[in-house]
């Protein structure tokens, strides 16, 4: 079967197990399949960019994500007007004495070569920045704690926070790339592992930024409230003309038009990949990743080119990420887990084809189709194997470890793709 048709296919039976999905489960089911798998598809067009096409093991996808997350509140949430007349301009200039601090001791190591005096700069410049920001944190965090003890965002529309997700992602990867691409490709897996966790870190205990681990919800919305269509007087009518209730239709009609929003930016970034892809940067890029060495010979700029595509592909995470947390609703910084944002991500760009754009949205629709769908399999499974066996613990035993199988199932999955089809079920031309 040559690549043209196996992709139509490998597509078309994605779309039979959503829609198959509906009809046998429940629509919202399908849906909610439907949603998360085009966020999926795009974190793994992200991660295709960085690896499959300019070879680099970014694995702190899950810290680039999250920024996106935290660009939802920091754009759409209206402001606190108590909490920034308590702290919030002492915070705003405690970060720029931070920011300060650390350009003039950049400077002072490059020009002056004194190691001392950048010393006095950073212990000096720490004590004061300290000083500073404790205070202003302190009076804000003090600020209705409950409800919120953080400065907010600026209340723009919720739909901005998406390319500024991107933007945030961006500079978080220029920042890490600045100080970590001139590493082993071991070395770089660690360090962008290392500086996600510390991002994450940050999220959870800083409280004036985003309430931390107290969670931020009641994030502003794209689309309607479910609520708002039910006291709707046509669409209870229009719902009943479907032969549904105004409940069920509003869920639906607000996923559907969640999909069809997350529809619109994948193909965009799909098709600005596939126009990256077989441009002549494009080119470069698969040249860098084959030999380096040969492209630096070349006269190639292969640490400005990779720093480049680490940018561009940790802001398509960031953009997944803000859309994300706009789909839930609310921003809760403990659930951004490697397992999920990074292990999953990877399985997904080597499952569908590592250095083929739609093989990575391939990637993303079928694996988390099937890591949606293992949970009731496994139970399925399970219920059949104990259904002779006496009750007692080690039916009970079996029948909790279903909810195990997840993660041997992925793995499962990986080998046999890798086995059989080693680079991936659509592969790179």
């Amino acid at each position: 079967m040559n690549l043209t048709l196996r992709t139509w296919a490998l597509f078309a039976l994605v779309a039979v197990l959503i829609i198959g999905t509906g009809f046998l489960q429940s629509w919202n089911t399908a849906l909610f399949i439907l949603n998360f798998g085009l966020i999926s598809a795009i974190m793994s067009l992200g991660v295709n960019l960085q690896w499959g096409i300019a070879g680099l093991f970014n694995v702190g996808i899950m810290g680039f994500v999250a920024l996106g997350g935290l660009a939802v509140v920091l754009t759409s949430m209206p402001p606190v007007a108590e909490a920034w007349a308590a702290g919030g301009l002492r915070i705003l200039l405690g970060l720029a004495i931070g920011v300060a601090v650390l350009v003039a001791a950049v400077l002072a190591h490059k020009r002056l070569k004194k190691g001392w005096l950048v010393a006095v700069i950073v212990v000096g410049g720490f004590f004061t920045f300290r000083a500073v920001f404790d205070g202003g944190v302190e009076a804000v965090e003090a600020v209705n704690p409950s409800v919120s003890g953080y400065l907010g965002g600026l209340g723009l529309p919720v739909l901005m926070a998406w390319p500024i997700g991107g933007l945030l992602a961006a500079g978080g990867a220029w920042v890490i790339g600045k100080t970590a691409l001139g590493l082993r490709s071991d070395y770089l897996a660690i360090a962008t592992l290392g500086i996600s966790e510390i991002i994450i870190a940050v999220m959870k205990n800083e409280d004036w930024l985003a309430r931390g681990v107290k969670n931020v919800n009641g994030l502003p919305r794209p689309v309607p409230y479910e609520i708002d269509l039910q006291n709707d007087p046509g669409f209870v009518e229009t719902a009943a003309g479907w032969g549904m209730d105004a409940t069920t239709a509003s869920t639906l009609t607000v996923k559907l038009a969640y999909a069809g929003l997350f529809a619109v930016v994948l193909i965009i970034i799909l098709m600005l990949a596939q126009l990256a892809l077989k441009s002549p940067w494009g080119r470069m890029m698969r040249a860098i990743r084959d030999n380096e060495v040969a492209a630096r010979a070349m006269g190639k700029d292969v640490t400005f080119r990779h720093l480049q595509v680490f940018v561009l592909g940790s802001a398509i995470c960031g953009i997944a990420g803000a859309m994300m947390t706009t789909l839930d609703g609310l921003l809760t910084p403990g659930t951004y887990q490697p397992l999920r944002y990074t292990f999953l991500i990877w399985v997904m760009v080597i499952v569908g084809g590592s250095g083929n754009n739609l093989g990575a949205v391939l990637g993303g629709f079928i694996i988390w189709f099937l890591w949606v769908q293992v949970d009731p399999m496994a139970q399925w499974l399970m219920s059949a194997i104990t259904a002779g066996m006496a009750e007692g613990d080690l039916k009970a035993h079996l029948l909790d470890s279903a909810q195990h199988l997840k993660l041997l199932t992925m793995g499962v999955i990986l080998l046999l793709v890798l086995r059989f089809s080693p680079r991936g079920l659509l592969p790179e031309k």
